[in-house]
C-alpha cells in the first residue's frame, strides 16, 4: 500500500512539474464595460486553451454572464521564450482575433489582430 501511494505522488509530482507556465487560472483586464473575469487555461490536445469560468462587474463584484462556460482563448502554441501564438474571442465586442500572448512572472499580456488592427487586451494576473 504504501508502494501505490508513493507511486502516485511520484506520478503526480512529475505531472506538476512538467505542466506549461500558461495553465492556471487567470484574471482579465477590464473590457469596454468595466466588467472582467476569471479564464482558466489548460491544455487542450497539443495546445491550450482557456474558458471564462466567472465574471465580474465594474464593481468587481461577482456576476452573472452568458459568456460564463465559453472559450476565450484557444489554439494557443508556445511560441519559444514565454511567448505564445493563438485565437482570443472578445465578448464585448463579440470578435475573434489571431493573439500574442506574453508572460512574465504572474502577467499575461494579450494582443489581438484582425487583419492589421489589432487591440490590446492589457495584462492578465495569475489568481492561482
Amino acid at each position: 500500500m504504501k508502494k501505490l501511494a508513493l507511486a502516485a505522488a511520484l506520478v503526480f509530482a512529475a505531472g506538476a512539474a512538467l505542466a506549461d507556465p500558461v495553465e492556471g487560472l487567470w484574471r482579465t483586464t477590464p473590457d469596454d464595460n468595466g466588467n472582467s473575469g476569471h479564464v482558466q487555461i489548460v491544455p487542450c490536445g497539443a495546445t491550450f486553451c482557456g474558458t471564462l469560468i466567472k465574471s465580474f462587474d465594474n464593481a468587481g463584484k461577482p456576476m452573472a454572464s452568458e459568456n460564463i462556460g465559453k472559450l476565450i482563448v484557444w489554439d494557443v502554441a508556445p511560441n519559444g521564450e514565454g511567448h505564445y501564438k493563438g485565437m482570443v474571442w472578445s465578448p464585448d465586442r463579440d470578435k475573434t482575433y489571431k493573439s500574442k500572448l506574453t508572460l512574465s512572472g504572474n502577467g499575461l499580456a494579450v494582443e489581438g489582430c484582425v487583419l492589421f488592427i489589432c487591440r490590446d487586451g492589457g495584462t492578465w494576473t495569475r489568481v492561482q
